[in-house]
């Protein structure tokens, strides 16, 4: 795989120092840049960048994914290594794996995993800030409840959640209370178009109607 110090220009967050974890290779970085300026000059800036978040129950079937650039480009490749990962990361206390020069970030909680992948390059703070950022939402929106049936009974919120956090590989949020925010108005805003059990579960006038099957949701009251 490319060597981590690989020369590319990184966009700090705000109040955030350069420098910190891994303060050697920016150095190797900043100087590999400084001798091939052309190299620097032909890199994007880089914007923190999520190639995959998936959800796996405890036998390591897909509950929900998304891909973000075409590393996996066919079904059949992306659940051949979500089993890789999951086989390799489901029995570890670890919370960070590095598989086929990808750096992947994971959370269990019940009979769920929670898995956020980047490229070997990307920092993996900001992985864990994506994935931390997911898990609060969906445990504010599920209620604490964070497990298989209740996320399955509310999977259209949940991909919203997703949405909200990432966009098409870019990280857009990781604020979770922003997350439930911009998720509550587009619900509100739009109801029809995310189904009743979503706006319901959200508003918090309803906790009642949040266990029931997707069936009893769906018609009007």
């Amino acid at each position: 795989g490319m060597q981590r110090a690989e020369a590319r220009p990184r966009q700090h967050p705000e109040g955030a120092a350069p420098g910190g974890g891994g303060g050697g290779d920016r150095a190797a970085a900043a100087a590999a840049g400084a001798m091939d300026p052309t190299r620097l000059l032909f890199q994007e800036p880089s914007l923190y960048t999520v190639k995959a978040i998936f959800i796996l129950d405890n036998d390591g079937q897909r509950l929900l994914a998304k891909y973000y650039d075409d590393t996996f480009p066919s079904l059949k490749e992306q659940k051949t290594f979500e089993r890789s990962v999951f086989n390799k990361t489901h029995k570890t206390d670890s919370e960070i794996a590095f598989l086929e020069g990808l750096t992947i970030v994971y959370k269990s909680s019940i009979d769920l995993f929670f898995y956020v992948v980047g490229s070997s390059q990307e920092n993996e703070l900001m992985l864990v800030a994506v994935l931390t950022c997911l898990f609060e939402s969906l445990n504010h929106m599920l209620r604490k409840n964070v497990e298989k049936r209740s996320l399955l009974d509310n999977l259209d919120g949940v991909f919203l959640v997703v949405d909200e956090i990432v966009d098409g590989g870019v990280i857009l949020e990781s604020d979770p209370q922003q997350v439930i925010q911009k998720v509550n108005f587009r619900t509100v805003s739009e109801p029809a178009a995310y189904g009743w059990t979503t706006a319901l579960c959200l508003s918090k006038a309803s906790p009642r109607f949040c266990n029931l099957p997707k069936s009893k949701l769906n018609g009007p009251y």
